[in-house]
């Protein structure tokens, strides 16, 4: 009869071992899983409740976020307490600081995904807008649909959806159009030399003051803004509601106003003047005795006096 190898005596006390190991281990694992099952039921409540708590108090986007953040929180701390649970000989203080390098990796490797997070917080913190607001960043105009973990949601004013990572808005300078409550508008009205511009602006004012929309406070004005080639230029300014259609309706209204109580008052408002000076080879192709070159040149014609 062979003796047993002694390898194979390793070998079935490694398994031995680690089968016992492992039944060791299973009340622990079970109570780990118990825990995350806990933990993941107390993020849900919590964050259900975080969501109904900020409802009321703060915007959609702040509520939204917070409350995902908060679930989270609690996830991350259910895993640290079940991998103590596992791992005895793991302490919480050994695991969070093994965390610090591998949150350094994480970093790293998640940047982009990290500062657009970051940056999504911070924005609804200093809240430089909200949703429904109309912005422009980085050439980018709409309203506001939401803000997100990781990006600003956009809906361009033709109806069409735009996502800007939240990093761009919170590093790049935003015009807030409807921030406050009244928004200029403006345009340039040319009229005649021979017109009195005072007389002008008394009845662009008067126009305006009678449109639909413009707001009476603060008053509209009519300034001389340049001397034109052909005519006297006046910017016409008035005050209206920030939406964007609103106010392209207040001021196509404005503009109509104007232009027919200029034409009520008999005051013209020219077309540009163009003077045209003849050169040479211009009129010596009118008189027919030269030839001109595609270059302008003028070339006489043989026989001629020239």
């Amino acid at each position: 009869m062979l003796a047993a190898e002694p390898w194979s005596d390793e070998v079935v006390d490694s398994a031995r071992r680690l089968w016992e190991a492992l039944l060791a281990a299973l009340p622990r694992v079970g109570i780990a899983l118990l825990v995350l099952l806990l933990g993941w039921l107390l993020a849900h409540l919590l964050r259900r409740g975080t969501h109904r708590w900020l409802s009321g108090r703060q915007t959609p986007s702040f509520t939204n976020v917070m409350s995902t953040l908060t679930g989270w929180l609690v996830v991350a701390a259910a895993v640290l307490v079940a991998v103590t649970i596992v791992f005895p000989s793991v302490k919480p203080v050994d695991l969070l600081s093994g965390l610090g390098f591998f949150s350094i990796a994480v970093g790293f490797a998640f940047q982009d995904i990290l500062e657009n997070t970051l940056s999504g917080v911070l924005m609804l913190f200093r809240q430089p807008f909200q949703s429904g607001d109309q912005i422009e960043v980085q050439g980018q105009t709409g309203t506001v649909e939401a803000i997100s973990i990781r990006e600003t949601r956009i809906r361009t004013y033709d109806g069409q959806l735009l996502l800007i990572p939240n990093r761009d808005v919170y590093k790049n300078v935003i015009r807030v159009q409807t921030h406050f409550e009244r928004r200029r508008r403006s345009f340039v009205v040319g009229i005649a030399y021979e017109n009195d511009p005072a007389e002008a602006s008394e009845v662009i004012v008067a126009a305006l003051s009678g449109v639909d929309g413009v707001l009476a406070d603060p008053a509209p004005e009519a300034m001389v803004q340049a001397l034109g080639v052909s005519t006297v230029d006046l910017e016409a300014r008035f005050w209206a509601v920030p939406q964007q259609h609103e106010s392209q309706a207040v001021l196509h209204r404005a503009i109509d106003a104007v232009k027919k109580a200029l034409d009520r008052a008999g005051i013209e408002m020219p077309a540009e003047i163009i003077a045209l000076q003849a050169t040479p080879s211009f009129r010596a192709a009118l008189q027919g005795d030269a030839d001109v070159t595609p270059g302008g040149a003028v070339r006489p014609v043989p026989g001629s006096d020239g």
